[in-house]
């Protein structure tokens, strides 16, 4: 029998027990990079499921104070607001939007003076808040861009008034991170950050999200024309440069999973702050494919993580947060 020599690496030898692994393991997944999005929605003492989403509820003020002293108590850092608007304020003007009083602001206010320490990141789009569901202003069937700025500036402000930490534009207007770091400095609002939205596609993986902040019966027509093609990717470095040079702190790619591509391209160019989002579509099937016994869920929401981190990722929204903090601190 002809015998092959002894290999002088034998990749084996470091995944023979679990110390080993450990110690040669290239990334890993802690608490600390987790953001975790949460919808609210008016009431007292609310917590209503979203079919779409198994797991996943609307929350009023109240509860969403107990997941941000939960999410605290796990050791999440920040907490993302999304709010389900009543359609009786939802209108073409979208004033409720930059409301003080409006659901996100009374929320931000309830959380900082709760749980003063963990960081409150907020949704800037006008589709919450537009009886056409779209990000911007819509006149004629087109969505105006350099009006919708305006307004956006106006939400912006009012967030950061109510003690928003991070602010999330997520319209993908052109020129809005400049026009709102130029308003946040000049009303004092120096160190509210901003993590931008800068390569969000348009994407199919967004459905249940639009179920959960009641989005899904008001769009007219598809977004397109401010969303990215799903087939570019020289373009989001382009977006993102422009975002970084107009004054945002941090950068997302969304969705997450299927454009892993673009985190690691982003990360590489940039070096800056950079996270994704693993959207309502990417959590729906790991559960829906969980529920049916069709994969181990824990196994893959963990590994489906780490992916994030693996191509470049400082942090990922993802839904499945208390969850993975619990598994992390076994």
């Amino acid at each position: 029998m002809y015998t092959i020599p002894s290999p002088a690496h034998r990749f084996r030898r470091l995944r023979r027990t679990p110390a080993l692994r450990n110690l040669v393991q290239e990334h890993t997944l802690g608490v600390g990079d987790l953001i975790w999005p949460v919808f609210i929605r008016d009431g007292d003492n609310v917590q209503e499921p979203i079919a779409s989403m198994p797991g996943v509820d609307r929350l009023s003020i109240d509860n969403v104070v107990r997941a941000a002293e939960e999410a605290a108590a796990l050791g999440i850092p920040a907490i993302c607001l999304f709010p389900y608007t009543d359609p009786s304020v939802k209108t073409l003007t979208c004033e409720e939007a930059w409301n003080p009083d409006n659901l996100t602001n009374r929320a931000i206010r309830a959380i900082k003076a709760a749980v003063p320490d963990i960081a409150v990141m907020t949704d800037i789009a006008l589709d919450p808040y537009n009886a056409l569901g779209h990000d911007g202003f819509v006149v004629d069937g087109v969505i105006l861009n350099d009006e919708t700025v305006e307004a956006l500036v106006k939400m912006a402000l009012a967030q950061a008034e109510s003690g928003a930490d991070i602010l999330g534009p997520s319209d993908m207007m052109d020129g809005r991170i400049g026009a709102i770091r130029v308003a946040l400095e000049a009303a004092g609002h120096k160190d509210v950050a901003i993590m931008s939205y800068a390569a969000k596609y348009a994407s199919a993986f967004y459905g249940p999200f639009r179920d959960a902040v009641g989005a899904s019966g008001a769009l007219v027509g598809d977004k397109k024309t401010y969303q990215m093609n799903p087939g570019n990717s020289d373009e989001a470095l382009r977006l993102v440069e422009r975002d970084l040079r107009e004054g945002a702190d941090m950068v997302m790619v969304k969705p997450g999973m299927p454009y892993l591509d673009i985190c690691r391209r982003v990360k590489d160019a940039f070096g800056a702050p950079t996270f994704a989002y693993q959207v309502s579509g990417e959590y729906a099937m790991i559960k829906a494919a969980a529920q049916n016994g069709w994969i181990d869920g824990e196994k893959a929401m963990m590994e489906s993580l780490l992916a994030f981190k693996r191509a470049g990722c400082d942090g990922i929204l993802t839904y499945f947060a208390p969850a993975v903090a619990r598994a992390l601190r076994g």
